[in-house]
């Protein structure tokens, strides 16, 4: 197997209604990339949010009592504290300066995904403007693979990735938040292992595999290369979404 992750060159910075397709058909070309059947284009959740329009001017925003009193305990600017609430289902955890946070898509996270660096609004470098993550990432990739795929002809995955850190370990990795025509879990229960052991519980989380191998590529600070073209991934594509990932609360040791 030989996995081949390359870094699109060439993507601007983007900003509300970016024709993302068109920016990953230049990119492509200017990479010397012709797509194959089972090529998968990985973009960094920024840009997409960025392309609709899910920034937000806190200048704008009028923090809720119960905004008010948490930011006061966790020392966080409470218009922020405010965006963290409603992008959340449920508050689990804080400490001063973060929120742990079930997002209303699902997993959880810090701050809800709401983020402040490389963001500069819309033509306002100041601190004042924060991104949201995409209102349904899963619908976003699958709306960017469609006009790929019409546009190529070529049969594709497209994965839309952030950084999250992990309940065990230190440091953020890149996880899938959104995905359309490649698998999410692969379950290998029922194969062998090497000495015809078989796998009982066994289930591979590949998309967050190829995401933190895509986040690694992507960089991030300035490197501005949001967009990952992958060539090799080891499983056939098929129709998958987020929720493969999200471990069910019942199963969660956390909770």
């Amino acid at each position: 197997m030989r996995l081949v992750l390359t870094p699109l060159p060439d993507i601007p910075l983007v900003r509300t209604g970016a024709d993302l397709v068109k920016i990953i058909f230049t990119g492509l070309s200017a990479g010397g990339i012709n797509l194959q059947d089972g090529d998968i284009l990985v973009l960094a959740q920024k840009i997409v949010s960025k392309a609709e329009g899910r920034w937000v001017n806190l200048n704008s925003i009028q923090p809720s009592p119960q905004a008010t009193t948490l930011s006061q305990e966790i020392e966080k600017d409470a218009r922020i504290v405010e965006l963290v609430l409603r992008e959340s289902n449920q508050v689990l955890r804080t400490r001063p300066g973060t929120i742990i946070v079930e997002h209303r898509l699902g997993f959880v996270c810090a701050n809800a995904g709401i983020d402040h660096s490389n963001v500069a609004g819309k033509g306002d470098f100041s601190e004042e403007w924060v991104l949201l993550l995409p209102e349904d990432p899963d619908a976003s990739a699958q709306a960017i693979r469609k006009d790929l795929e019409a546009n190529s002809g070529i049969r594709l995955g497209v994965m839309i990735i952030d950084s999250h850190g992990r309940a065990w370990r230190q440091g953020v990795v890149g996880v899938a938040i959104g995905l359309a025509g490649m698998p999410g879990v692969v379950d290998m229960r029922g194969k062998s292992d090497l000495f015809g052991y078989i796998l009982k519980i066994t289930a591979i989380g590949a998309a967050d595999e190829l995401a933190a191998a895509a986040s690694l590529v992507m960089g991030q600070a300035d490197e501005a290369t949001p967009v990952v073209h992958v060539r090799g991934f080891p499983y056939p594509l098929r129709d998958g979404n987020l929720k493969e990932l999200i471990r069910p609360k019942d199963q969660d040791l956390f909770r």
